[in-house]
């Protein structure tokens, strides 16, 4: 009996924009900010263990790292804080694994994520990997917004969430909207108009 041909297994993920991206070796042709914000709004932070009607998605909660930062440091240029709205983005493709399930699988999931981020940082005009001194900061942010999350909607004590996430050194205003009960629609749209306005800022700044 003849055998079958060995198919490879697919390794490409189909946006609702038509769009391929391929897992292995993600193009920055294939983003597509919908497409994006379409997954993030989708995607529960905290594996949906969170109070309120609607999940807490990862569009929701990258705005609120990327307002946090801006609090941390005011002069933030736009396309750091572009970065910074970015940090999670292949989470539209990838979702969002708890931190304990990352350090079990290890490199590969990482290696496979900043891929991925690489392709999108490229698509929007930025560097493929961001500096060192972003790094640290994106973590700071991300962080504080992990304790905020935390402590908000996930029912985490805050001795327990300071253990684990710090206590955040921070006046962040006006984040009380983005830690609330959200519908998809809405993040996604929340995040859409961040993106914009960054981008906007990105451009006239490059004019001037």
């Amino acid at each position: 009996m003849a055998r079958r041909p060995v198919v490879a297994p697919r390794a490409f993920q189909r946006m609702l924009s038509g769009r391929r991206l391929d897992l292995l070796d993600p193009s920055p042709l294939d983003i597509e900010i919908e497409d994006i914000a379409h997954g993030l709004a989708r995607v529960a932070r905290w594996n949906g263990q969170t109070t309120g009607p609607h999940i807490f998605s990862v569009a929701q909660h990258s705005v609120l790292v990327e307002r946090i930062a801006a609090d941390l440091d005011p002069g933030l240029p736009a396309r750091w804080r572009m970065m910074i709205l970015l940090h999670d983005a292949p989470e539209y493709v990838i979702g969002d694994m708890i931190s304990p399930f990352k350090a079990v699988i290890g490199e590969d999931y990482k290696s496979v994520e900043n891929r991925i981020l690489a392709a999108i940082h490229l698509r929007y005009g930025l560097p493929a990997a961001p500096p060192a001194a972003l790094v640290k900061m994106t973590k700071q942010a991300d962080r504080a917004a992990a304790f905020i999350e935390a402590t908000r909607l996930a029912g985490f004590s805050i001795g327990e969430a300071e253990q684990f996430f710090g206590r955040p050194q921070i006046s962040a205003r006006n984040i009380d909207a983005l830690v609330s009960s959200m519908d998809a629609t809405t993040a996604k749209t929340l995040f859409l108009e961040r993106f914009v306005e960054l981008e906007s800022e990105m451009h006239s700044t490059t004019k001037g």
